[in-house]
């Protein structure tokens, strides 16, 4: 393309699920439901397991980040997409977009460790009860998130930097109701090969390394509680695991989602990125506190102890 025809973007406008106003005003209030569920829910994951001394193990140590990087995902999108419908304005700015795009990849890289990380610390538990407090010390669990954290900034950052060398053409409306990657780099004008190869190398990277740690990680916790002899030992066993196979089965189902309806109508997509972006987070705080008698606990201790300073 010419050059005449390339221009600097000042704002990106994001179309969004909906331009009637009925609609937009049951999908700010169903949004903003979700929303604050989601921040509700994860910052009590986080206070229960931070007041409470006994749930200062390696397991709920994980969860915290994990609930930490949820809320911070879903800031990332829906107080833009709930500002943008209260306005009756479609319009983010370029810098704005940038910004958007860079922490929805931190988080988002984010969880895909820290579930990652759970899952061996999972294996670690039921495959080798006797040397879980060795091998899972502070020190390697303190690693191990600090990795996740540092791949998951310097992924973000390279990428956010090879984004705002790019050009635009005249054409600046995303089919989305976020600035989701893809959707931007099919606006540019300028070479996106650079873009486009680190893009799949790191769904390649993402899709193949972390879930292939989760399938050993299972693949070996299922062979060990199949040797178990007692039906309530072997129920004891995957009780444990039960509820972060749950939310693995969630983000990846919910992550397929998105990757296959990318060729599909904008609708689909969208409504996919809902399912991996605010339904996911939102369901975490359940699925982990629902079955779990510790968490039960140290939640009954926090309410009760704000009962009792009123």
């Amino acid at each position: 393309m010419e050059p005449g025809n390339q221009t600097r973007v000042l704002e990106f406008l994001l179309l969004g699920f909906s331009q009637d106003s009925e609609e937009q005003h049951i999908l700010f209030e169903l949004f903003l439901s979700m929303f604050v569920v989601t921040v509700l829910g994860n910052l009590l994951i986080i206070l229960a397991i931070s007041s409470d001394s006994q749930l200062h193990t390696p397991m709920y140590f994980f969860l915290c980040n994990l609930s930490f990087a949820d809320v911070c995902f879903t800031s990332t999108t829906v107080p833009k997409m709930l500002v943008n419908i209260q306005t009756q304005s479609k319009s983010i700015s370029y810098a704005g977009c940038i910004t958007q795009m860079y922490f929805f990849l931190v988080f988002g890289v984010m969880d895909t460790f820290l579930l990652t990380v759970m899952a061996y610390d999972r294996f670690v538990a039921i495959c080798h009860p006797l040397h879980y407090t060795v091998i899972m010390n502070p020190c390697l669990c303190g690693l191990l998130v600090l990795v996740s954290w540092f791949t998951s900034l310097s992924y973000s950052l390279i990428q956010s930097l090879l984004m705002s060398r790019l050009s635009f053409c005249t054409n600046w409306v995303i089919p989305h109701f976020y600035c989701e990657l893809a959707q931007v780099l099919t606006l540019a004008c300028s070479d996106t090969l650079i873009n486009y190869i680190l893009l799949y190398m790191v769904i390649g990277f993402l899709g193949f390394v972390p879930f292939s740690g989760i399938l050993f990680s299972y693949t070996r916790i299922v062979s060990s509680i199949l040797r178990i002899p007692s039906a309530h030992g072997k129920y004891k066993a995957f009780s444990t695991c039960a509820s972060h196979l749950s939310v693995v089965s969630l983000f990846y189902g919910t992550g397929l989602g998105v990757y296959l309806s990318s060729g599909s109508s904008s609708w689909r997509g969208m409504i996919a990125s809902v399912m991996y972006t605010v339904v996911t987070p939102m369901l975490n705080p359940f699925i982990y506190s629902l079955r779990n008698r510790d968490i039960k606990r140290a939640l009954q201790k926090v309410f009760g102890r704000s009962l009792c300073v009123q």
